[in-house]
């Protein structure tokens, strides 16, 4: 009621300049805009509520059972979490809890479930944000956003009769990147400021005990602020999974699919080195769509590998070439494999020349075990294989084409790392300090040298290149084996 009566006033008053000849126009623009910034003050205040409700108050089902491939971390993550589980036991020893814990580590490897899995094992309240969510050009509003996800925190536990609860926040680093580099606003830095104030005055005390968990894949953006101890205390690194996790992960994501008797996920874990939990899911689900593609009771062994085909490079193409350039496309990738068998025996695991994604034609290498160092023979190795397509190329067809400048990019980077880690002519240098001709030289004068045995080996298995790539013109694919007997 006082509303319409007030709107009323200001028309009458209006209207009543308006014929005293009074420029009235300046004030209805005056009105205009703070009407504007009243509108949008209240839909930010409604989104902010509507927006939290949908995203917290929820208790978690996933626990550490449901995460494979992640022992190290897990392990880590169990040990921090007791410091929740056994308040008693921290008073009367004296010890300071734990207010944070930070997830590092390449983007789909199981951050976000390892933080419900923690909720789940603690029997806490489980609220989740994104760190884009605070950060918005009006001033102030993430910081209201920070205070109100730790106040709903406290509430929501307290209506569930729970004792704790735990906040993630996914992408941490959009919210919480070094203070000074935003000239433009202070919004950045007042978010920021007010995380800060908020996990500052948590206490042991508390009625409800919070634990802050975040995941980011940028942990150089962080603010030092942050990360110092009594606030993320802990920094657990999440990384890809080896050999016996990615098995461990494929065991958990064929639970509910029908397997054949062929199937040996041992051999698919084997054949994914560098993939994630979320690459091995698609890879599993793939496998199921094909089969299903296929109308088969079950998912074969064959699937798995076109699934893993699909996920490293996409969907096959309807792309035709004539039979000269597939013959190139055979040759190409058949220089591939028979250098790839010669340096590294057992690694290559399929030849195709049928086009996916960017790529006419692939060879796919499984090596025999995951290595987290390199020495120099097998970076020599490595620089090998990328320059083998173009040299069969250029010895069985007489000249190159342009399909080997991404292999020829990969050489050049092997090639600069083993000057940068010490392992060149030079010994042990800083990639500062030299000049850009010495390194090109340097660079040039590895590759040269593998190019030199590349030739030797290529003239040599002639023979076997060129049946090689009469079998893939009529066959498309082959397994590795074929490729074994035929250098063999």
């Amino acid at each position: 009621m006082l509303k319409e009566i007030g709107a009323g006033v200001v028309v009458a008053v209006l209207v009543f300049l308006g014929l005293q000849g009074v420029n009235i126009w300046p004030l209805l623009l005056l009105a205009a805009l703070a009407g504007v910034l009243l509108a949008s003050g209240m839909m930010g205040r409604i989104n902010l509520g509507n927006r939290r409700k949908v995203e917290v108050g929820t208790r978690s089902t996933i626990t550490f059972t449901d995460i494979g491939g992640q022992h190290t971390a897990k392990n880590e993550l169990i040990e921090a979490l007791e410091f929740v589980l056994r308040p008693d036991d921290i008073e009367r020893l004296g010890i300071r809890p734990l207010k944070g814990i930070l997830l590092t580590g390449p983007p789909g490897t199981g951050k976000t479930l390892l933080a419900k899995a923690a909720a789940n094992y603690t029997d806490s309240i489980f609220l989740a944000a994104s760190g884009s969510e605070f950060v918005e050009m009006y001033a102030g509003v993430g910081a209201q956003r920070v205070r109100q996800l730790f106040k709903e925190a406290r509430q929501i536990a307290r209506r569930e009769n729970l004792n704790s609860a735990i906040i993630f926040i996914d992408e941490i680093e959009v919210m919480a990147g070094r203070r000074g580099q935003h000239q433009s606003h202070l919004e950045y830095d007042q978010t920021l400021n007010q995380l800060l104030v908020e996990m500052d005055g948590m206490a042991t005390d508390d009625e409800v005990r919070i634990l802050v968990m975040a995941a980011t894949n940028r942990a150089d953006l962080i603010d030092p602020a942050l990360l110092r101890p009594g606030r993320f205390d802990r920094t657990v690194r999440v990384d890809l999974p080896d050999r016996q996790g990615r098995e461990a992960i494929l065991l958990l994501h064929t639970r509910n699919k029908p397997l054949s008797d062929n199937v040996d996920l041992s051999r698919i874990a084997l054949e994914t080195f560098g993939f994630s939990g979320a690459h091995l899911e698609s890879v599993c689900n793939e496998a199921a769509i094909l089969a299903l593609r296929e109308d088969t009771a079950a998912v074969d062994h064959d699937h798995f590998k076109a699934a893993i085909d699909k996920v490293l490079l996409g969907e096959k193409l309807d792309r035709h070439l004539d039979r000269e350039e597939l013959y190139r496309v055979a040759i190409h990738e058949g220089g591939h494999a028979i250098v790839g068998e010669l340096v590294n025996p057992g690694s290559v695991s399929s030849i195709t020349i049928a086009p996916r994604g960017m790529a006419l034609g692939f060879v796919r290498q499984a090596p025999l075990d995951d290595r987290l160092l390199q020495t120099v023979s097998e970076l020599k190795a490595d620089i090998a294989v990328c320059l083998a397509g173009s040299t069969a190329e250029r010895l069985v067809l007489g000249e190159q084409s342009t399909g080997a400048a991404n292999d020829f990019e990969k050489a050049w980077d092997i090639a600069r790392r083993m000057v940068t880690a010490g392992l060149s002519s030079l010994g042990v240098v800083q990639e500062e300090a030299l000049s850009p001709e010495v390194l090109y030289q340097t660079v040039h004068e590895i590759i040269r040298d593998s190019q030199e045995i590349v030739d030797e080996l290529i003239d040599t298995h002639r023979e076997s290149l060129t049946r090689l790539a009469d079998l893939l013109m009529d066959q498309e694919t082959l397994p590795g084996e074929a490729v074994r007997q035929l250098v063999a």
